[in-house]
């Protein structure tokens, strides 16, 4: 066995001992390889973010007060080269790492050729983070990081070609991505050409009506919220209340980095407060960490594989310091739900390797990363 975590707390109640050999959970045997003691840490899965530009982490704070057409101008408009795209991007999975992500869903609108491709994956391959990166230029999936389908929305192109996306990806046995704003007769228009379902992710849909809300959730259609940039922009009122109506479990993203932070735990604490105030319910703040674990997991078309810690899963793993005080009939998983942030984030681990321990990363130097990645706000627009 490679790796015995020792007495960690569980978000079910107790203490147990957790297996890791081969990158995957097992059930404790045998004589480790290596021992962390757990003792006083709750062990969760690795969170998922659904939905992230991760190569604008250098942007971050860019934005407070920027609109979408704003966001647009002074984002999309730059033209990062390979070898700034890989610093970016590492930059951001680094990020996500230290804040307990070990899986993202990078729509990676950084990508425009195939040496830009190259750069990205070759930046995630150096991260040790789980990733799928979707896009639209050749290259190769590399263990830990896949390929996922970018399809233009139908507000920024014609339907034809956002199916045309769809369907070749569906064809090719990988996942297509897509914004959406819901509300206009988008979702519907989906669904009568036969396009949604479990190949199908959604992101956003803040205009999500209940019919639609119903087809997504009847279709198994993965749908992401980033409830914080959302609000923050103005985009509308959070989904995630009407999308949990009709049956369906939304996971959550960060989204961009111009006006909001690069962690999970203020989108589950926004969508605790905006479904509590909605409903007028005190409804189960433990219930929100499926949100960023196993909801967005198969969201993202990996719920087989991440998003729960049990045995034959990928060990993906963080460990969470901060609540030894709680006695041990305390909602524990309520309480990283409101309580946590990126500072109690002590161990993270993504295949049965450790990529954090004891509060810092193991592969890259996060400041000094920050500061090689300064001028790239300067050079790239």
């Amino acid at each position: 066995m490679d790796l015995l975590i020792r007495n960690a707390r569980l978000l079910s109640g107790g203490h147990a001992d957790i297996g890791i050999d081969g990158g995957r959970f097992v059930e404790p045997h045998g004589v480790p390889a290596e021992v962390i003691d757990a003792t006083g840490l709750v062990a969760a899965p690795g969170f998922v973010d659904g939905h992230r530009h991760v190569w604008q982490a250098p942007l971050r704070g860019l934005g407070p007060d920027m609109t979408l057409p704003g966001y647009f101008d002074a984002v999309l408009s730059r033209r990062p080269t390979p070898e700034q795209a890989h610093l970016a991007t590492l930059l951001g999975a680094a990020e996500a790492l230290d804040a307990g992500i070990t899986t993202v869903l990078d729509f990676c609108n950084v990508i425009r050729s195939p040496s830009h491709a190259e750069a990205v994956f070759d930046a995630y391959g150096v991260s040790g983070i789980r990733a799928v990166v979707s896009h639209d230029h050749p290259a190769a999936s590399r263990g830990r990081v896949t390929q996922a389908k970018a399809v233009f929305c139908t507000a920024m192109g014609s339907f034809d070609d956002a199916r045309g996306g769809i369907l070749l990806a569906r064809e090719s046995g990988v996942l297509a991505t897509m914004h959406t704003g819901g509300g206009v007769g988008q979702v519907q228009a989906l669904s009568d050409a036969g396009l949604l379902g479990p190949h199908l992710h959604l992101v956003h849909l803040n205009g999500l009506t209940a019919d639609e809300a119903q087809l997504l959730a009847d279709s198994g259609t993965g749908v992401t919220i980033t409830p914080v940039v959302e609000a923050t922009m103005g985009h509308g009122r959070s989904p995630w209340t009407t999308f949990t109506e009709a049956g369906g479990r939304a996971g959550l993203g960060t989204d961009v980095a111009v006006n909001a932070p690069p962690d999970l735990f203020e989108p589950m604490r926004d969508t605790l407060r905006q479904h509590r105030m909605a409903t007028a319910t005190m409804h189960p703040a433990a219930d929100l960490l499926a949100t960023v674990t196993i909801d967005s997991a198969r969201a993202i078309g990996l719920g087989d594989e991440i998003g729960l810690i049990e045995p034959g899963r990928r060990a993906d793993l963080v460990l969470l310091d901060g609540l030894a005080h709680l006695p041990g009939d305390a909602d524990v998983t309520g309480a990283v739900v409101t309580c946590l942030g990126v500072p109690d984030v002590h161990t993270v681990i993504v295949d049965g390797t450790v990529v954090k321990r004891d509060g810092r990363l193991t592969v890259v130097d996060l400041p000094e990363l920050r500061h090689a990645t300064r001028r790239i706000l300067s050079v790239t627009s």
